[in-house]
C-alpha cells in the first residue's frame, strides 16, 4: 500500500517546481523506506534505515542551527557532515594547538563549532582562512574552470563575516588566497583542520603547510573527499598520502577523515 502511494504521489510531482519536486521524492522515499523499514535519516546524498538519534541531541541541534542561520550552506541540511565536524572537533580539542579552517565562506562551520565547544576555556585560536569572494581564478585548472566553478555562486561576504565572529577574540581572520596567505601567518601548532576549497592547488598547499604543524593524534576533514564533481581533489590526496604516508577515511557523507599518527615523522 505504501508502494502505491508513492506511485500516486509520482504522477502530480513533474507539474511541480524543482525544489518542491525533491521535497516530494525524499518524503516518499522517506516512506517506502528499504524493504519496507522507513528510512530514519535522508539528507545530503546520504540514507539510511540505521539509528539516527545524534539529530535530536540538545546540544547538538543548538551549535547546528547557530551554523545553519549564517546561510553558508544555502538552506541545504547537512546534519551528519555538521555532526562529524563537531565530534572529530570535540576528540581533538584536548591536543596541543588551535583550530583551522582552509574555506570558510559565510562561516557556518565555525560558528557551529564554537557554539559547540568551550572555547572559551580551551585557550586556543581559530584561523579562518579565505578568498572571501569566491575562487582565485588563477588557482583553477582548465577542468576545474570548465565544470567545478560552475557549481559555486560566490558573492564577497567578508564584512559579514567579520560581523559575525566580531564578538570572538580568539578568531582570527585572514582574507587572501590559500597558499599565499598562510605565508605571514604564526601559527607553531595546530590540532583540528577542516579543509574546504572545492579546488585542487589551494587544498594540497594548505595540507603539506599544516602537515608538519598537525599535532599527533590531530584531525584533518576533507569536505569534498567523496564526491565525484571533485575527484581530482581525491586523487590528489590518495596520491599525498602514499607519499607522506597518512590514511584517509572514507565517510559515508563524502568527507574524508585524516587522523595523524602518534609515530609520524613529519
Amino acid at each position: 500500500m505504501k508502494l502505491l502511494a508513492a506511485l500516486r504521489a509520482l504522477r502530480v510531482m513533474f507539474g511541480l517546481p524543482p525544489e518542491k519536486r525533491s521535497r516530494l521524492i525524499e518524503i516518499i522515499l522517506s516512506r517506502v523506506g528499504l524493504h519496507g523499514v522507513p528510512f530514519t535519516f535522508m539528507e545530503d546524498g546520504l540514507c539510511t534505515i540505521h539509528n539516527s538519534d545524534f539529530k535530536n541531541d540538545i546540544r547538538f541541534k543548538r551549535s547546528y542551527q547557530q551554523g545553519f542561520k549564517t546561510n553558508s550552506w544555502r538552506g541545504w541540511d547537512l546534519r551528519w557532515r555538521a555532526y562529524f565536524l563537531c565530534s572529530f572537533a570535540e576528540l581533538s580539542s584536548g591536543l596541543e594547538g588551535d583550530f583551522v579552517e582552509c574555506g570558510v565562506n559565510l562561516g557556518g562551520n565555525a560558528k557551529m563549532l564554537i557554539d559547540f565547544l568551550p572555547f572559551k576555556t580551551l585557550q586556543k585560536r581559530f584561523y579562518l582562512f579565505d578568498t572571501f569572494s569566491g575562487f582565485d581564478k588563477g588557482l583553477l585548472s582548465k577542468l576545474e574552470r570548465a565544470k567545478v566553478s560552475k557549481h559555486y555562486d560566490y558573492s564577497s561576504c567578508f564584512d559579514r563575516v567579520k560581523r559575525t565572529f566580531r564578538n570572538y577574540r580568539f578568531v582570527s581572520i585572514i582574507k587572501g588566497s590559500v597558499p599565499s596567505s598562510l605565508k605571514n601567518t604564526d601559527i607553531k601548532r595546530v590540532c583540528f583542520l577542516s579543509i574546504d576549497m572545492n579546488c585542487v592547488r589551494p587544498e594540497i598547499s594548505a595540507f603539506r603547510f599544516f602537515w608538519p604543524r598537525l599535532a599527533p593524534g590531530g584531525v584533518v576533514i576533507l569536505d569534498d573527499y567523496g564526491f565525484k564533481d571533485h575527484l581530482r581533489q581525491k586523487e590528489a590526496f590518495d596520491s599525498l598520502g602514499k607519499a607522506l604516508n597518512f590514511k584517509i577515511i572514507q565517510l559515508p557523507t563524502g568527507q574524508g577523515l585524516i587522523i595523524k599518527p602518534y609515530a609520524s615523522q613529519i
